[in-house]
């Protein structure tokens, strides 16, 4: 009754003792690739420049092949090596499973490149850094296969440049969008006075802010005016403080005590929640303008681009500024 199972275990241990003691009888796979680099194009140089290594490399692969059979494979000469009929056969015989390994890891490797897609982002300086990235580890928690790179606009580019698939740009009155490009409004279009909590306490009425530096965009210098027509405070002889060409710049200047910024809360969230600005006046005022998310119109709807459009839209829309 013991003696089959005990035959049985013999022969389990006598399989695991041969496979550990299996010798593998082919090159390495750099030894081969050398070998056959060095068939092709008839050189060790060339092979070489084919291979992107260095020369001595492939030298010292095929070295270690010709020690391993026991046997050269090429006549070295002056104007380059000559393979022997040894290495002619072994060509023969092992260039088409050495490439078949070749393309399988190929094919594996462009299937794992194509799990992981990108997306090329481009966002206007101070809403980017304000308000989209605090948010954009959301959108990669949710989509962990899309990669996200981030870019800065700049006023010289347009909005519709190649390298990326979603724009965040200021809408420009009187300069349509281009007919392949779909741009929808997300938020910012209105602007209201912060400053420190110091100076909001002179503030008795919006037409107390023109006793104060006005700190303006330079991009912009009409915001006041819009916003104390909106206040009915007559803006004809108002006079502007330091400009900037950032808005996140201007907003640090507030918080310093500079004098006060006329800004899109959504750009100073973080001042406000902290207390290091607040709103004198709860008024707002209307450029016009805003912030665009920009596609373009041959977008698929499973695309990264279409995903995080339809995602920034659910943010802005949730967002209490």
């Amino acid at each position: 009754m013991t003696a089959a199972p005990a035959r049985q275990r013999q022969m389990r241990r006598l399989r695991c003792h041969n496979v550990i003691d299996m010798k593998m009888q082919s090159g390495s796979m750099v030894e081969l690739h050398a070998f056959l680099g060095v068939c092709r194009t008839g050189s060790m140089r060339s092979a070489a420049e084919r291979l992107c290594v260095t020369q001595a490399a492939v030298s010292r692969a095929v070295a270690r092949l010709e020690k391993h059979l026991g046997y050269a494979l090429f006549e070295r000469r002056a104007q380059g090596v000559l393979p022997t009929a040894r290495a002619l056969e072994l060509r023969q015989r092992i260039e088409h499973s050495v490439d078949a390994i070749e393309q399988a890891f190929a094919v594996l490797r462009h299937r794992s490149h194509k799990a992981q897609r990108f997306l090329r982002l481009r966002a206007v300086a101070s809403l980017g850094t304000r308000w989209l990235m605090p948010r954009l580890g959301q959108f990669q928690a949710r989509h962990p296969d899309i990669t996200i790179e981030l870019k800065q606009s700049r006023r010289e580019e347009t909005s519709w440049v190649e390298d990326v698939d979603v724009w965040i740009e200021i809408r420009r009155p009187g300069r349509p969008w281009p007919r392949d490009i779909s741009a929808r409004y997300l938020l910012g279009r209105e602007i209201t006075p912060v400053c420190t909590q110091a100076m909001a306490q002179r503030l008795r009425t919006p037409a107390g802010v023109l006793r104060e530096s006005l700190l303006h965009h330079t991009n912009f210098p009409g915001n006041w005016a819009l916003w104390l027509d909106a206040a009915g405070v007559p803006s004809d002889k108002v006079r502007l403080g330091g400009g900037f060409d950032l808005a996140s710049n201007m907003i640090v200047a507030a918080s310093s005590g500079m004098g006060v910024a006329v800004v899109q809360t959504c750009l100073v969230e973080r001042e406000l929640a902290t207390g290091e600005l607040v709103r004198p006046f709860t008024l707002t005022a209307s450029t016009g303008r805003g912030y665009y998310v920009c596609t373009r119109k041959s977008v698929t709807p499973d695309s990264p681009a279409a995903l995080f459009r339809a995602w920034i839209h659910d943010i802005a829309r949730s967002d209490p500024a």
